[in-house]
């Protein structure tokens, strides 16, 4: 059985609120379950682990709490949050500008080994 779950947000669009609420979730639910969580998010996702843009998004309208609250409580049941580096260029940011809840920034190469090891789930979206 595998051990760790890999999440991959690159198609979830930020302007979207409601597609952001599942894969923040269940990466929440994976890491309550004692699985090793890594959410990498990418493309036009990428730009949620920017500083100043999840505190102002909502899954649901009215809802009182942020996509940020979210991605904090993830982080704090063990999910880490990872970049990759091509959305540095793509949003004009740079470590700095990261939340402190991303762990880092990763390349193509590493999502490739994640995704290809035997001990690893990955869900996309």
């Amino acid at each position: 059985m595998a051990e760790n779950l890999v999440i991959v947000m690159a198609n979830s669009d930020p302007r979207n609120g409601e597609e952001l609420g599942a894969p923040i979730f269940q990466a929440s639910v994976a890491a309550a379950m004692e699985y090793e969580v890594e959410v990498i998010c990418t493309a036009t996702a990428g730009v949620l682990l920017k500083k100043g843009v999840a505190e102002k998004l909502v899954v649901k309208e009215g809802s009182p709490k942020t996509v940020y609250d979210f991605i904090k409580d993830a982080h704090e049941a063990g999910v880490k949050f990872f970049t990759c580096s091509p959305n540095l260029d793509l949003f004009d940011m740079s470590q700095d500008d990261l939340i402190p809840e991303c762990e880092g920034i990763v390349g193509g190469a590493y999502l490739i080994e994640k995704v290809m090891d035997d001990d690893t789930k990955v869900l996309t979206y």
